[in-house]
């Protein structure tokens, strides 16, 4: 699935347990009639795609859904995997 919005957050990289798995989270902000803020985390290796972007950028994410469950609680949390600048090339940072 692909989600497009303007990025209005970029994480920094951080590093969870002794074996080095990292995560870096990017809100980005819908264009749509009720705008939302949805929170997508890259995982390992996919951390740095986020490196050349910038808040203020239209983008387009490609995403996983992910879900578990905790103590009788379901969560779900979008997963990235590829990210793309559709807006103005002008805007990206050299």
């Amino acid at each position: 699935m692909e989600l497009t919005g303007k990025v209005h957050v970029i994480g920094t990289t951080e590093e969870f347990g002794s074996n080095g798995f990292t995560k870096r989270l990017i809100v980005i902000e819908t264009q749509e009639q009720y705008p939302q803020k949805l929170p997508i985390d890259f995982v390992k290796d996919k951390t740095n795609l986020l490196d050349k972007f910038q808040e203020g950028q239209e983008v387009k994410i490609s995403i996983n859904f992910r879900g578990n469950e905790h103590n009788g609680k379901y969560y779900v949390n979008l997963q990235g995997w590829k990210i793309e600048n559709i807006g103005n090339s002008d805007a990206l940072p050299e």
